[in-house]
């Protein structure tokens, strides 16, 4: 029995080393390639411990490591639908919910329920945790591409509304992030990293 355990998890940490082909389009910071998923949920994974002082009261810091650890890994099938593709989101719920089927599916049944419920939970962002988490897996993106003197943005020449509307979780997730954010959006409207129509 325990034998059949350890192969079934072993398999599944073979297979979630898939995330680190998948490319996403941020930039790393200094410019020289787009990250991969993995690399993504690494990122924020450290950021939710360095920055839980800033979670709405109720998070579960290590349910929210967790889901940061685990979000992206429908990935692998799925692909990385970039944030602001209208049509990619068109089917992304399905081709997520198949993917968390399989992927998570590898694991002995208490694991797979338990990390299909944390994705789910994730995807849902009713929880404070899943609040925090998803406001941390929106800031990142923002600080790439103020780094990167708008990198993504200006590659897909995306506007200030666009990113708002995308960071907007991050309001009721970090609330004291907020107003930071806000100040950094601007200051790459300022800048010229981020498009302001009008």
């Amino acid at each position: 029995m325990q034998s059949t355990r350890l192969t079934q998890q072993v398999q599944f940490v073979l297979e979630i080393d898939r995330l680190k082909q998948i490319l996403r389009q941020t930039l790393l910071t200094d410019g020289s390639r787009r990250e991969n998923s993995a690399e993504h949920s690494w990122h924020i994974a450290i950021m939710a411990f360095v920055l839980a002082e800033y979670a709405p009261t109720g998070t579960d810091l290590l349910k929210a490591i967790k889901m940061l650890l685990i979000h992206d890994l429908v990935e692998i099938d799925a692909g990385d639908t970039f944030c602001y593709d209208v049509q990619g989101h068109l089917d992304k719920t399905e081709r997520e919910n198949q993917a968390a089927e399989r992927i998570f599916g590898l694991l002995p049944p208490d694991q797979a329920k338990e990390l299909h419920q944390l994705w789910q939970e994730f995807e849902a962002q009713q929880t404070a945790t899943a609040k925090f988490a998803a406001a941390l897996d929106r800031l990142q993106p923002v600080l790439h591409n103020q780094q990167t003197q708008g990198g993504t943005w200006r590659l897909h020449q995306i506007t200030r509304d666009q990113v708002m509307t995308r960071i907007a979780p991050i309001e009721t997730g970090a609330p004291q992030i907020w107003t930071f954010i806000q100040q950094v959006i601007e200051d790459c409207v300022a800048a010229g990293y981020l498009s302001c129509p009008g």
